[in-house]
């Protein structure tokens, strides 16, 4: 937990810390698609043992699943990241093109940014003079204080990439039992090996996730676990309700 981090305060190491702060985080996209992967396909494959359906079913449906549905949350996933990029770009060419049309007023701008965070004097003068002596740094600042966006640009295909691949390794999870047991008398076998690894997974992501959250390990593995198995009854009790219709 970030409480339990004592840091280094040597120049060198804070050097480090501020390098590594620059870097796009793609955690979101791995967890997102893991929690993903892992709930649809347990939730298709409840649906299926609650409607009573043969293991065959099980396994066309879950590999449809995997693949369809993963490529459509990774391809959902770029062309969202991609839109953010182009915003921040759009915007970041309208600060720049201010600063040409209008650079007395984007100083004031400055002004008030610093002097709001309680600059006063010569050394608000100071502050702004450096900061709008160095054109990257004024726009920059321009980016982060007026519109409050990160200057880490994430890579849409580094966060589609990783989406898919967290999909389909946890997507995979509930379908390995019947890729193993496929005979009628041990059906039941796999379907308790499927909850049990399925909800295995489920901590595990959460657990981990915890790694980057003041949440407990254990209570964040928890509440992650909750929710694939919620979703998983419930497809389960719409098979069961359904599967005198089929």
């Amino acid at each position: 937990m970030c409480a339990d981090i004592v840091h280094d305060h040597s120049a060198e190491a804070i050097r480090e810390r501020l390098e590594d702060t620059n870097e796009a985080s793609y955690l979101r996209d791995w967890i997102y698609g893991g929690i993903d992967g892992a709930v649809t396909t347990f939730a298709i494959v409840s649906g299926v043992i609650g409607a009573d359906l043969s293991i065959k079913i099980i396994l066309i449906l879950g590999a449809a699943n995997i693949v369809a549905d993963g490529f459509s949350m990774a391809a959902s996933n770029y062309t969202g990241t991609k839109a953010e990029n182009e915003e921040f770009d759009r915007i970041r060419a309208h600060e720049d093109r201010q600063i040409d049309r209008d650079p007395l007023g984007e100083i004031r701008e400055i002004r008030e940014i610093y002097r709001a965070k309680g600059f006063e004097g010569k050394d608000l003068e100071r502050a702004v003079s450096i900061i709008t002596s160095d054109r990257k740094l004024w726009v920059d600042t321009m980016m982060t204080e007026e519109y409050g966006l990160p200057m880490q640009e994430r890579s849409s295909v580094k966060a589609a990439i990783g989406t898919f691949i967290a999909f389909l390794l946890c997507g995979l999870v509930p379908l390995f039992p019947y890729l193993i047991l496929q005979a009628p008398d041990t059906r039941m076998l796999a379907n308790i090996l499927c909850i049990s690894l399925t909800g295995l997974t489920f901590f595990v992501i959460g657990s981990i996730k915890a790694r980057w959250s003041l949440i407990s390990w254990w209570r964040s593995g928890v509440e992650t676990l909750a929710i694939g198995l919620g979703a998983a009854g419930i497809a389960y009790g719409i098979g069961y309700l359904l599967k005198g219709l089929i």
